[in-house]
């Protein structure tokens, strides 16, 4: 007897992160530039990919975070309420919830993420020959374009096998630190071009990143690509300094 093989595209879903309670800045996900709140960009940008089924906003079951999920359920967008801390369980329970084969993970503090990179990194994932276990946005250049994307089973092995508080906090770094198990693959938003020589920090963790995220979103047209944002800086090179005394959380 012969098994029929199914073709049928994966359903993609992808899931943002977001709570009020953050350490560094806290409420900043509600915080408002350019007329509405940072996540209302970011989930809205989100809605915008083409190659995504469901955008999935993944928060805490905090009553602090009810008015996260409220906007999120205003704006059209799948809610999944969790544990604050482990928010790889709070992954995998949303992307059971909301039936995916193959997960985006994304972060709410990332209000400029480029729809058409993520596109493009969903692509790679299932284009990808030997199969990719894992695949990310190269964020070398420019931290707050980020985007990875995995398969639900990926995802249930982590949740199941990783144990340290860093893997339970962020996610995937039990992903991509077994490379073994899954192979890795990266985008680069500059192919074939060179990347730029700046680098840029575009995500929302100390109050400098805030005020240059407003002054760009307030500059940028409605439906602007990750390039736009690079073009301003040449009309404005003065706003690299904003944030540039900022660092980075790592993960351990």
């Amino acid at each position: 007897m012969t098994v029929a093989i199914s073709s049928a595209r994966p359903r993609v879903v992808c899931i943002s992160q977001a709570r009020m309670t953050s350490t560094r800045l806290p409420g900043k996900v509600l915080m408002t530039a350019a007329g509405k709140p940072l996540l209302a960009h970011h989930l809205e940008r989100l809605r915008r990919c083409r190659q995504v089924d469901q955008v999935v906003l993944a928060t805490t079951t905090n009553v602090g975070d009810d008015p996260v999920a409220a906007l999120a359920t205003e704006l059209g967008v799948g809610v999944s309420r969790g544990g604050e801390h482990d928010v790889l369980d709070r992954f995998a329970r949303a992307a059971n919830q909301f039936k995916a084969d193959l997960v985006v993970r994304v972060t709410a503090d990332c209000p400029l993420i480029d729809p058409a990179l993520i596109d493009a990194v969903i692509e790679l994932y299932l284009s990808a020959d030997p199969a990719a276990g894992y695949a990310a946005i190269d964020n070398s250049h420019i931290r707050g374009i980020e985007a990875e994307v995995f398969s639900v089973a990926a995802l249930t092995e982590a949740a199941v096998y990783a144990s340290s508080s860093a893997e339970r906090e962020h996610v995937t770094p039990y992903l991509y630190r077994n490379p073994d198990r899954f192979r890795i693959v990266h985008l680069d938003p500059f192919a074939p071009a060179a990347p730029p020589s700046d680098r840029h920090r575009w995500c929302v963790d100390e109050a400098p990143d805030f005020e240059l995220i407003r002054r760009l979103l307030e500059a940028l047209p409605p439906d602007f690509s990750f390039r736009d944002c690079l073009a301003l800086f040449e009309v404005h090179p003065e706003w690299l300094a904003i944030n540039q005394g900022m660092v980075q959380k790592t993960v351990i």
